[in-house]
């Protein structure tokens, strides 16, 4: 399966909206707003199949622009799935980021009125969309190191841990058919993301015939790698490129690139990114 996604985004690079995660996050900030205002708001939001079906079908979509949490808590959630959002964009593309928040969006639907089959109407808002989003962070960087509340530092794989236990104490406390709602994450996470899983567990070699985990970690020789992005500049239109957002110095004459000395490899970044990316270990 992840093979046909790649495939398909490969062939379709510029499908889906480029920054998803910053206007998700932008109406999220503005439903908070509008919520501390009038609470009543967001109940005219959720996915709810009973009211779809009787007209409202602007729910299909208004759910995923309600905030995560409440209060101040929502705060740390806006800024958390902020980045995670960005990094899991700038890592996979654009196109395969809006398949995987808008396949998460379709699964929640299709468990909404499955549901309702059972005669259970339940209002549901994108908890759970962006919670696979965590899982799949969680699986390409498991060591990359976050201040929790912005003080507690500590590795994601931990905090993945910690969210798949509670995520199975959910299934297991939830009565049938109602537990299928968190299935909705591990299902979108498996669809495209096993392959990541086994490759940070160090189960599967990843697709350059490394192994996972430190013990297979690639050793870079940075003179060769320099002398083969040198090569590939000299058949290509441009002399850099940005590692994150891919802008180039032919498209962009008057913007600034520079090689980032604590990434692994050989990493050209633009001004806006230098010193606003995830550092590439391998």
């Amino acid at each position: 399966m992840t093979n046909f996604i790649d495939k398909f985004c490969r062939k379709h690079p510029n499908f889906g909206i480029p920054h998803l995660m910053k206007y998700l996050t932008i109406a999220n900030v503005i439903m908070w707003v509008v919520n501390m205002i009038n609470y009543r708001v967001l109940s005219y939001m959720s996915f709810n199949p009973y009211m779809i079906l009787h007209g409202q079908v602007w729910r299909l979509i208004s759910f995923i622009f309600i905030p995560p949490s409440s209060g101040m808590l929502a705060i740390i959630s806006f800024y958390f799935y902020y980045l995670i959002g960005n990094t899991l964009e700038a890592n996979w593309g654009t196109a395969k980021f809006n398949l995987y928040f808008f396949t998460g969006v379709v699964l929640s639907i299709i468990c909404g009125f499955i549901l309702y089959l059972f005669r259970i109407n339940i209002s549901l808002n994108a908890h759970y969309i962006y919670l696979s989003l965590f899982f799949s962070f969680a699986a390409l960087f498991p060591d990359m190191q976050v201040l929790l509340f912005f003080i507690i530092p500590i590795k994601m794989k931990w905090l993945a841990i910690v969210d798949a236990v509670y995520f199975v104490m959910g299934i297991i406390s939830l009565p049938f058919p109602t537990n299928l709602v968190p299935v909705i994450a591990v299902l979108n996470f498996a669809i495209f993301c096993y392959d990541d899983l086994l490759y940070s567990l160090g189960i599967r070699k990843n697709r350059n015939g490394f192994g996972g985990g430190r013990s297979g970690a690639r050793t870079i020789i940075f003179k060769k790698e320099a002398e083969r992005i040198r090569r590939e500049q000299a058949s290509s239109l441009y002399n850099h490129k940005c590692s994150v957002c891919g802008k180039t110095d032919t498209d962009n004459p008057g913007l600034e690139f520079r090689f980032c000395s604590k990434c692994a490899g050989y990493h050209c970044f633009c001004q806006e990114h230098i010193n606003n990316h995830i550092h590439f270990t391998e």
